[in-house]
C-alpha cells in the first residue's frame, strides 16, 4: 500500500512542477510589436522585441465618468485661471499706463526747457559757453531717449488686451 501512495505523490508532485514551468515560461517571453504586449510572437508581424528582464504590468483607463468629472475639474481651474490671467492683465495695463502719463510729462517739461534748441542759460553758463552747449547736448539726449521710452510703452500697451467693459467703469 506504500508503494502506490509514493507513486501517486510522485505523479502530483510532476504534474505541478509541469504546470508551473508552463506559467513561468508564459510569462518568461514577452514581445512588444509596436504598443502591444504578447506572449506568442505573431505570424508575419515585423518589428516585434523580445523583451528581457520581468513581468508587464497593464494599467487600467480611467472609466469615462472619471474622465467626465477631471474634465470638469479641469474646466473650473482653467475659468480660475482666466480671471487671474485678466486680473494680471489689468493691473499690468494700469501700471503701464501711469508710467506712460509719467514720461509723457517728463517729456513736456523737456520739450518746453530745451526751447527748440536754445534753452535759458543758467548761472554759470554765461561765462563758459561750453558748459550751456554740454547742457543743450544733454537735453537733446533726454528728449530722443524720453521718446524712445514713450515708444517703448505704447508697443508694450498693444500687446496686452484691451480691457473688458466692466473693467473700465
Amino acid at each position: 500500500m506504500k508503494k502506490p501512495l509514493l507513486i501517486s505523490l510522485t505523479a502530483t508532485f510532476f504534474v505541478a512542477g509541469l504546470a508551473v514551468a508552463d506559467l513561468a515560461q508564459a510569462q518568461g517571453r514577452i514581445y512588444r510589436c509596436g504598443n502591444e504586449y504578447t506572449n506568442t510572437l505573431p505570424p508575419g508581424q515585423k518589428g516585434c522585441k523580445l523583451l528581457e528582464g520581468g513581468n508587464v504590468t497593464v494599467v487600467q483607463r480611467p472609466r469615462a465618468t472619471e474622465s467626465v468629472r477631471m474634465a470638469a475639474a479641469n474646466q473650473a481651474v482653467s475659468r480660475l485661471e482666466g480671471e487671474r490671467q485678466r486680473q494680471r492683465d489689468a493691473d499690468a495695463r494700469m501700471i503701464i499706463e501711469s508710467e506712460l502719463r509719467k514720461a509723457e510729462a517728463r517729456q513736456a517739461e523737456l520739450v518746453k526747457e530745451y526751447n527748440n534748441g536754445e534753452p535759458e542759460k543758467m548761472g554759470p553758463e554765461f561765462r563758459n559757453h561750453q558748459k550751456y552747449l554740454d547742457r543743450v547736448a544733454d537735453l537733446k539726449a533726454s528728449i530722443e531717449r524720453n521718446e524712445s521710452d514713450l515708444a517703448g510703452l505704447r508697443r508694450e500697451l498693444d500687446r496686452l488686451p484691451e480691457a473688458s467693459v466692466s473693467e473700465s467703469k
